[in-house]
């Protein structure tokens, strides 16, 4: 049975100008979570201002890094210290100088590259306008009696345009097309200029504007084009070269400026859970592995020489909901954790489902989609894109193997029932078997649930509910004995009075510790002591009965195997095989993925919702950041 690894809460005092070194050792020491400390006497926070240099330096030099480059990798020396709160304050002043310098150099490029990107419209338009051999600033002169339009319309409406505007004194010029659109110089008189403007407005007319740098002869507006292509060209050269050379200058000291705030980084972040201290003391308190306690000692001591005061304890009953879970799991039963947590963590010194529901998944899914082709499929494409899907592939490789082992079992393969022998049963020979297997492994899990949920209850000193609730060994109670006589009643087994006799006592107990826990008037306690009985006895079937899902998706699979084989009868021999490859891809594609959602909704709904809060803390230790 998986559990939690003991933990000791522990309070290190120390000098408060040796706290950053205190929580540097204990990053490196790899097994400390940071917890409040709740000491009234000690009501300072020595780390706070130490917390907000670290965080100033760190957003600037982050900033840094992204605007200016990166510097590479830096290791981190194991003999190092950290950076006092002084240190931080020094180095927090030159990453801002050096900002303000990188900055500059920013905006230079930032200024060009928009100057870049307007020579760009610029170009652009000229391309537009370069049909046109004529000098733009006299064609366009505010003070001439000739009213002057550039843009483009529709080529449809071209030939209409030109005749209607004739009968204004306007002429229509073309000179460029691209696509649908005619780009064209209309010219006329300016008393009639308002008339013309709606007239072209009706016909999808788009006026071209003419920047003041094209105000001019088109060839000499290319010319201009190019020299501050160049010119630009120019700036941003010198640009970068002010850029590149400030950072080779400044690349060992950034250098330097990651590894301090990455041995800065424990203090900080210990802070944020509390430090507390008083005049030249602070304190810094935790969790630790019981185990782990001898080690910790030495580690302190070969730093501090003593200059240090540890103070230790077990955790009470009243922080058990505070105290994080440090699991340890093996390397196979690694990749279905994330399954687990997404669940939630379970709390400290709480049953850890992880186990159980690696082997119980993979059992259900198995048995709800045992074939050996099939399965050898999973398995195939698991380990194809072991890549891209990490560790999850290993629940794939494994859910292929266990679906091949129950296909062999049933003895199918990629939906053939005749092909080879069962070595266990048929669910299409034998489905009432089938469905009583899976409703006894069923009242196995459920027993299972309730077992562990009278254990969780019990360590965390909640020994009313574990003995006396629906969900504990009372409801165990009454629940194996209802079990026993309906299986007397169907003639099963032969234990209906020894049956009933523990059915009986355990719904009255429940009854009871419901009646107990109401807190209500006479007529209400009767109500909700009823209700949540009955309840209880609802509960327990019908979650017996959710089991049968398990035969009836090995049925399923059967059925859409002879859906596919049916559907390929009736095409000729090229069809016949086009058929049976694609309804095998989607008989692994939708009902594998069905019976993986289902496999995962009995493990929550039917077992975890049982016993397993769920709620607890993740142990997270202190760690050196990333330099």
């Amino acid at each position: 049975m998986l559990r939690a690894a003991p933990l000791l809460r522990i309070q290190l005092l120390m000098l408060a100008s040796e706290a950053q070194d205190a929580a540097l050792t204990l990053a490196r020491f790899g097994v400390f979570n940071p917890a409040p400390c709740r000491v009234d006497a000690l009501a300072e926070s020595p780390a706070a201002a130490y917390r907000e240099a670290w965080l100033e330096a760190e957003a600037r030099l982050a900033k840094l890094l992204e605007t200016c480059g990166d510097t590479g990798p830096v290791d981190l020396p194991t003999a190092a210290e950290a950076p006092s709160l002084a240190d931080l304050d020094e180095l927090n002043q030159w990453l801002k100088d050096v900002w303000t310098a990188c900055l500059a150099c920013h905006e230079d490029e930032a200024r060009i590259a928009e100057v870049r990107s307007r020579l760009g419209a610029l170009e652009d338009t000229l391309a537009k306008l370069e049909g046109l051999n004529v000098d733009l600033a006299h064609l366009l002169r505010p003070d001439s009696l000739l009213a002057v339009n550039i843009g483009s319309l529709p080529a449809v409406e071209l030939r209409r345009v030109a005749e209607a505007l004739a009968m204004t004194g306007y002429l229509v010029s073309r000179f460029d097309q691209a696509g649908e659109q005619v780009f064209a110089v209309i010219a006329g008189p300016r008393a009639r200029h308002d008339e013309v403007r709606g007239l072209l407005a009706q016909a999808g007319w788009r006026e071209l504007p003419v920047p003041d740098e094209l105000r001019t002869h088109p060839q000499a507006a290319r010319a201009w084009l190019e020299a501050e292509r160049v010119r630009l060209d120019g700036q941003f050269g010198a640009a970068r070269q002010v850029r590149d050379g400030l950072r080779d200058r400044l690349g060992p000291r950034l250098h330097e400026a990651r590894l301090r705030l990455a041995l800065a980084r424990p203090l900080a972040e210990a802070a944020e859970s509390g430090v507390r201290g008083k005049g030249g003391l602070a304190v810094l308190a935790g969790w630790v592995p019981k185990r782990q306690l001898g080690a910790l000692r030495d580690t302190l001591d070969a730093r501090f020489h003593g200059r240090y005061w540890l103070d230790l304890r077990e955790p009470s009953p009243r922080e058990i909901a505070e105290v994080p879970s440090l699991m340890r799991y093996p390397g196979w039963l690694a990749p279905f954790v994330p399954l687990v947590k997404s669940y939630g963590v379970p709390r400290y010194g709480e049953f850890d489902p992880a186990l159980p529901f690696a082997f119980t998944y993979l059992l259900l899914f198995g048995a709800m989609f045992g074939d050996v082709g099939h399965g050898a499929a999973i398995l195939v494409l698991a380990a194809a894109f072991a890549r891209r899907l990490g560790r999850l592939a290993w629940v794939g490789v494994a859910a292929g193997a266990v679906s091949m082992l129950f296909g062999l079992l049933y003895g199918s393969f990629f939906g053939f029932e005749d092909l080879i022998d069962p070595l266990w049963l048929s669910p299409l020979h034998d489905p009432i078997r089938a469905l009583t297997i899976a409703v006894a492994f069923g009242i196995g899990f459920i027993v299972f649930t309730l077992l562990a949920n009278a254990y969780n209850k019990g360590v965390a000193g909640r020994a009313g509910e574990a003995l006396f609730d629906s969900a504990g060994l009372a409801g165990l109670a009454f629940y194996l004995g209802a079990v026993g006589v309906l299986a007397s009643w169907a003639g099963v087994l032969d234990l209906a009075r020894p049956a009933a006799m523990l059915a009986g006592p355990g719904l009255v107990v429940v009854a009871a510790y419901k009646w107990h826990e109401a807190r209500a008037g006479l007529g209400e306690r009767i109500l909700v002591t009823l209700i949540e009985t009955l309840e209880t006895v609802i509960n327990l079937f019908s979650n017996t009965l959710s089991f049968m899902r398990v035969a009836a998706f090995s049925l399923n699979h059967v059925a859409l195997a002879l859906a596919v084989f049916t559907l390929a009868h009736g095409l000729d021999a090229a069809g016949h095989g086009i058929a049976l490859v694609l309804g095998n891809i989607v008989i692994i594609g939708l009902e594998g993925g069905i019976v993986a959602i289902q496999a995962l909704r009995l493990m929550y709904y039917e077992g975890f919702s049982r016993f397993f809060s769920g709620d607890g803390r993740e142990f997270v230790p202190l760690r050196i950041g990333k330099a």
